[in-house]
């Protein structure tokens, strides 16, 4: 009899296997206009450990530029449609639309396709990751391992170069709400708490980001990490 660890590498679903071959070694080294990314998020029934997703939105973004047409969107039925009735308000998803969605274990496989061998990018990007692996695991045990970079953290790290040359210099009242950068930064606006809509407002925020970071010396991946980190450090 195959040892428990040997039966679930055994049973990994496909998908999986390459999406783990992808990413066992990555160069941090070159320019971020190099690198493939997908922005995305998923709406929940709550914040909650036991709160399942009920979308998941995306987009591919590459040369730092997002890639008209290649979006991924689908509503995702949870095992309980009476807790998506309490965030029915938040989403705007009903139950009845829910009720008639594909399952996680359909859904999942296919937006992992989606990703490729490409970076993760989301809004409290852990946020997200944390409910896709959850449930990866519990499905499929296994989960996905595509670094992810957070617009949250790279604002962060933005309004840190600003305050180093005098530009609004210390403003402690700055909000890291999606929305509220947004309009901050004057970009285009979508609808909220909607997977998709909200891909593609983080995708012009983190784009704006990038960009803006290359200008204050962070060039590569590494340089993105490692301010990162600084900013953990000194805050």
């Amino acid at each position: 009899m195959w040892p428990f660890w040997a039966r679930e590498k055994k049973n990994v679903h496909p998908i999986f296997a390459q999406n783990h071959a992808w990413f066992k070694g990555i160069d941090q080294n070159r320019s971020l206009e190099s690198y493939n990314f997908v922005v995305f998020d998923t709406e929940l029934t709550g914040l909650t450990r036991k709160d399942e997703i009920v979308s998941i939105g995306a987009v591919h973004v590459r040369d730092l530029k997002i890639v008209a047409g290649e979006t991924f969107y689908s509503l995702v039925k949870p095992y309980k449609i009476t807790e998506a009735t309490d965030s029915t308000l938040l989403h705007r998803l009903t139950p009845d639309q829910l009720a008639n969605a594909p399952k996680l274990k359909d859904i999942l496989p296919k937006f992992i396709e989606f990703c490729g061998p490409a970076l993760l990018v989301g809004h409290y990007v852990s946020l997200d990751v944390s409910y896709i692996n959850k449930s990866a695991k519990k499905i499929f045990h296994s989960t996905i391992k595509n670094p992810c970079l957070d617009t949250m953290r790279l604002a962060q790290i933005y309004t840190e170069t600003c305050w180093e040359n005098y530009h609004d210099q210390f403003n402690l009242q700055v909000s890291y709400n999606l929305a509220d950068l947004s309009k901050a930064y004057q970009l285009p606006t979508f609808s909220s708490h909607d997977a998709l809509q909200d891909s593609l407002q983080t995708a012009y925020l983190f784009i704006f980001l990038a960009k803006k970071l290359q200008i204050a010396g962070i060039v590569t991946l590494k340089d993105l990490f490692n301010a990162g980190q600084s900013w953990k450090r000194i805050f």
